[in-house]
């Protein structure tokens, strides 16, 4: 007899139902609720992401087509398409992001210790995606005149490149303004792109003991005070010490900024960085700047294997709560990579896993050794019957 529920079912149980309703009760999104529990719809919008569904009626058919299999997931039936709508649309996403923020903490607790860099100091990608919208449908994420979107913007843990923030804006909402809200560990590295060059935050970060690497602005007006030798044959040009010269920027930044100029010969262009670390070597600081490009292969992996640039709701609210769910889900394949002895991709998992939800296999057997056939379980011998 198999003693195990579904993988689907499996994966269900990393989550604390405790912690669940609790964070249901604290964003009363199950206030007035009638038969339809805010877990059935989570289940709902979880197999939406698992499952690769791509509207509603995916979803509520593909849960329906398991009938008789889905009281292990904690649900009586699977839901019609107009209650998950209706809950999509009226209940708040604020759930959703509390459970992601939940759910980040076991990922914390089995993130790999092993670090890529030799420094003990975290090291964190800031940035920000567009996620594009129809605008005759999404109406109220106007971003142009022809064009709707909203903004994801994510901080990248580089122990595991897993997401530790995530917030979404309108699409016209600037990086910076989201950044000055972000307090870090003292020591931490955070790594960005020029669209967060603010000196103001820089001088914050530098005052709370927070490193920075970040690009140059091509009209940065600046001193050169001292000149730092350069590694032979690396691909570093020049290692300077700079000061600011355009009176705002010099009051918002009196401190002396380190500047590191790169030659990339894969595109034949110079990079120039911005960094308050003085003591790190030239090559280290390019090495920490070049692993900022975990971050786009982020945002590429979840645009690609997760629902979000198709959505199976046009309100505000259906689209948060899709995007939030594709941004748990990250956190549970995270998870279980973390917890496999297997070599698993993002990708690769993604995939695998949704051949494999309503497999009744043990899923840590199966995270470890997914192809490993599984063996044959005996039936108890039938007993003969006496006339």
């Amino acid at each position: 007899m198999n003693k195990f529920s579904s993988m689907f079912g499996q994966v269900l149980q990393i989550f604390s139902k405790k912690e669940f309703y609790s964070a249901v009760k604290e964003t009363k999104s199950e206030k007035g609720a009638k038969g339809f529990s805010c877990w059935d719809q989570f289940v709902a919008m979880l197999f939406c992401q698992l499952g690769q569904a791509h509207s509603l009626r995916e979803i509520c058919g593909g849960l329906a087509s398991c009938m008789g299999k889905v009281k292990h997931l904690g649900i009586e039936t699977a839901p019609c398409r107009s209650t998950l709508s209706y809950a999509n649309e009226k209940r708040s996403w604020r759930l959703y992001e509390a459970v992601f923020y939940q759910l980040l903490e076991k990922v914390r607790m089995v993130a790999p210790t092993k670090k890529k860099f030799r420094f003990k100091n975290k090291l964190f990608s800031l940035d920000a995606t567009l996620i594009e919208l129809c605008v005759s449908l999404f109406d109220w994420a106007t971003y142009r005149q022809t064009k709707g979107a909203v903004k994801l913007h994510l901080l990248l843990d580089h122990d595991g490149y897993f997401p530790a923030f995530a917030h979404i804006t309108d699409g016209r909402t600037h990086e910076v303004k989201i950044a000055q809200n972000l307090t870090f560990p003292k020591g931490s590295i955070v790594v960005m792109d020029r669209g967060y060059v603010d000196y103001a935050l820089f001088a914050r970060w530098k005052e709370e003991g927070v490193w920075f690497v970040s690009r140059q602005k091509d009209n940065a007006n600046y001193t050169v005070i001292e000149e730092r030798p350069v590694p032979l044959h690396r691909s570093i040009v020049a290692d300077q010490l700079i000061t600011l010269n355009v009176y705002y920027s010099k009051q918002h930044y009196p401190y002396p900024l380190r500047r590191i100029e790169l030659w990339d010969d894969t595109k034949k262009e110079s990079i120039v960085l911005l960094t308050n670390h003085l003591s790190f070597g030239a090559t280290t600081i390019a090495a920490i700047y070049k692993d900022r490009w975990q971050i786009e292969v982020f945002f590429k992996t979840i645009k690609q294997n997760l629902k979000i640039k198709t959505f199976v709701g046009t309100s505000a609210n259906a689209l948060m709560i899709q995007i939030w769910t594709a941004l748990i889900t990250i956190l549970l394949l995270k998870y279980m990579m973390f917890r496999s002895q297997f070599g698993w991709s993002l990708s690769n998992l993604i995939a695998m896993l949704r051949y494999n939800l309503f497999t009744y296999r043990n899923l840590w057997e199966w995270i470890d050794s997914p192809y490993e056939v599984p063996p044959i379980i005996p039936y108890g011998e039938q007993l003969a019957l006496e006339f």
